[in-house]
């Protein structure tokens, strides 16, 4: 028998001193507020970012995190009125937790969160335009664009065109969570966003993805009603 099949398991030091999921998130976010470099975040813009590293265990995403003005209060008021919530993927589709929505709004279901990508309409359209079919499922979500919430974690083009949405045709989102990932299309998309008249949370540069972006808007979720 070798040293290591000889080693005590791991598990054992947790099994003897028990911690169930709810304290192990609590000591993390403890952790992160521990580990943190200064910053000049709101208490709310903080509760977002923080579950964004918890998310992804990096804080070198700290200053790449930006805020536009009364973000977090227009998200917070969206959500109380149950607006319905388009995602760019079926990855966050499938990632946003209807219990932490409902803290907010009793009636969110599973018909209050739209992804179009994978519709057979959008595919179609995709396929006849030689583009992507996140530019087709976007415009499909027109209707529910307008007093909305939009969650952007793999798609720069459909944000190119809820920007061109906003530019030109005049619609107001809620709020717009722009985390897309990649190297094409990914900045300048954040970018055209963060100089827009909207309320916004974006994560500057080429970083991003789906699970930064559900970690944000369940972090505004869960704020506490005095840290709006």
């Amino acid at each position: 028998m070798t040293e290591a099949t000889k080693a005590k398991a791991w598990i054992h030091r947790l099994l003897a001193n028990p911690i169930d999921g709810p304290g192990i998130e609590a000591r993390s976010l403890a952790q992160i507020d521990s580990e943190a470099p200064a910053h000049n975040f709101t208490p709310a813009q903080w509760a977002v970012v923080r579950r964004m590293i918890h998310t992804s265990a990096d804080f070198s995403l700290i200053p790449q995190v930006k805020f536009s003005q009364n973000a977090i209060s227009s998200a917070r008021a969206a959500l109380r009125k149950g607006v319905s919530i388009f995602a760019d993927s079926n990855m966050i589709r499938s990632g946003l937790s209807l219990a932490r929505l409902r803290t907010l709004n009793a009636g969110y279901s599973a018909e209050s969160l739209r992804c179009h990508v994978a519709d057979a309409d959008v595919a179609e359209q995709a396929k006849q335009h030689h583009l992507p079919r996140s530019l087709f499922a976007v415009q499909k979500a027109r209707p529910i664009l307008d007093g909305g919430i939009a969650l952007f974690g793999n798609a720069p083009v459909a944000l190119l065109e809820l920007n061109r949405m906003v530019m030109e045709e005049g619609i107001r989102p809620a709020l717009v969570i722009a985390m897309p990932v990649g190297f094409v299309h990914v900045v300048e998309s954040k970018d055209e966003l963060m100089s827009l008249d909207i309320p916004w949370i974006a994560l500057e540069g080429r970083r991003g993805g789906s699970t930064l972006a559900v970690a944000a808007l369940h972090a505004i979720a869960n704020l506490p009603d005095d840290c709006e």
